[in-house]
């Protein structure tokens, strides 16, 4: 990676930074304080799920502003617009107000989000793209682990002090990319492929991205909730929240390694068994805290692979014309997914008592496993064509501009195989020649001898076995 290329992406990568470390606690800090008031988990879930909402909205919405104002000053706008919602929330207690806000605060986000993704992704050509996603995704979730060890310090300074400071984050973000030069990469808008359309394509790479949803909605909006009223403190809280984020971080890679080995769908089915034994250990086992943090580690790492497994999935099956479109539908059903989550396992809470929870995390694991590997036995796996690349479910712009040189590649050589094995008819394995061959009638012999020039004869053509 060229110097020039490296300190072009380091002025959205620090933004990205700045504006995460607020982010990345400000989920919990306003469970914290919905329960602190005494709302219910209904109540926590829908001011939750507005965010999602937010989310969802401008993964479709967003690329339009951005492509009418380019990339800094849209970023500008989304990243104000942030902290004037975040402010606001500090500044009076309503959770119908709050509902509103966090609906706001999702789209803006999603809008910093999309900026970011769009300008890493055609800063590079295919050789330097890895690695630039690979660093969007260290400063991220970095972020995301150093805001949530802050929440229990902030906090302490008042009840406004987490606001403020989200508020000043969010503002001090601008000023990496207001002092970079003023270059707009280009991009180009698709229209994502509709779910019914998707669950036609891919039915397990749809499974697998909403179920994904659920899981990761659940854990950043309600396990807060979970733990506080399990008793532990603000401090205590962010610790464990920012364990979960870090085994997120760090178990991503060696499962994505683990899927272009394998089955991806095998993949998948053990990522929801080990989502769902992990659930059963917190519920049935009585853990200390450190006991508690480890199954978290593992919980975080599991629940967070399922998108991008699920995606490379997608993409084996995919024809290479749907690539793009069907990346962005996936990203449009993740957030579906996570706009559900926390309205529909609350109430399991309510119900249940705090531990609904991880029975809803473990139930959802079991349908995952039963319907990955009905999937699989309807139709066998293909060999993979998409290597997995870690991928973080922000923006429907990010993903188009996301997919791989390498994605491209497979597909169209898995389209091309599947295009001549059905223009060839299948061909018997030859008797041995007794006698020369017909005149003008190519005999076809299958080589297994040491050169060609041993059994190649007048008239005869030599085809040789695939090596696949």
């Amino acid at each position: 990676m060229s110097r020039q290329l490296l300190l072009m992406a380091l002025a959205p990568l620090l933004g990205l930074f700045i504006l995460g470390i607020g982010n990345g606690f400000l989920a919990t800090l306003i469970t914290l304080r919905l329960d602190a008031a005494g709302e219910s988990p209904v109540v926590i879930g829908w001011v939750s799920s507005a965010y999602f909402i937010g989310l969802a909205l401008g993964a479709m919405l967003n690329d339009r502003l951005l492509l009418a104002i380019g990339h800094i000053r849209a970023y500008g706008s989304f990243a104000s617009l942030v902290a004037a919602t975040v402010l606001l929330q500090g500044l009076f207690f309503d959770p119908a107000a709050w509902f509103v806000l966090r609906l706001i605060g999702g789209w803006a986000t999603v809008g910093v989000f999309l900026v970011i993704e769009s300008w890493l992704l055609t800063a590079g050509d295919a050789t330097v793209r890895g690695r630039l996603l690979a660093l969007y995704m260290i400063s991220l979730y970095a972020a995301g682990v150093l805001g949530q060890l802050l929440l229990g310090v902030v906090d302490a300074m008042g009840p406004t002090a987490p606001f403020m400071t989200i508020g000043m984050l969010a503002s001090l973000s601008v000023l990496p990319m207001a002092m970079i030069p003023k270059v707009s990469p280009l991009m180009d808008k698709a229209e994502p492929l509709s779910p019914l359309r998707l669950i036609t394509l891919t039915p397990t790479g749809v499974m697998g991205s909403f179920g994904s949803g659920l899981a990761v909605a659940a854990v950043y909006t309600l396990l807060p909730l979970y733990l506080q009223r399990n008793g532990f403190g603000v401090v205590q809280v962010g610790q464990l929240m920012a364990v979960m984020v870090l085994g997120a971080m760090l178990l991503q890679y060696p499962v994505g390694r683990w899927s272009d080995r394998h089955d991806r769908q095998m993949v998948l089915i053990g990522i929801g068994g080990f989502c769902a034994l992990i659930s059963a250990g917190i519920l049935f086992l009585s853990l200390p805290p450190w006991g508690l943090a480890g199954l978290l580690f593992l919980l975080g790492g599991g629940v967070f692979s399922l998108y991008p497994v699920s995606v490379g999935h997608a993409a084996d099956r995919a024809p290479a014309g749907a690539l793009v479109r069907m990346s962005q539908g996936l990203l449009l059903i993740n957030a579906i997914g996570s706009t559900l989550s926390p309205p529909v396992i609350s109430p399991v809470m309510t119900v249940l008592g705090d531990t609904g929870l991880f029975w809803s995390l473990g139930a959802l694991g079991l349908i995952l496993v039963g319907f990955f590997s009905w999937r699989r036995s309807v139709r066998p796996a293909p060999v993979p064509v998409a290597p997995f690349s870690p991928s973080t479910p922000l923006s429907a712009a990010g993903a188009e501009l996301s997919v791989t040189d390498e994605w491209m590649q497979g597909a169209l050589e898995h389209e091309h195989v599947e295009d001549l094995s059905a223009a060839v008819p299948d061909v018997a394995v030859a008797e041995p020649l007794v006698g020369p061959p017909p005149p003008d009638e190519p005999h076809i012999v299958y080589y297994d001898g040491p050169t060609p020039a041993d059994v190649e004869e007048e008239g005869t053509e030599v085809a040789r076995p695939s090596q696949g």
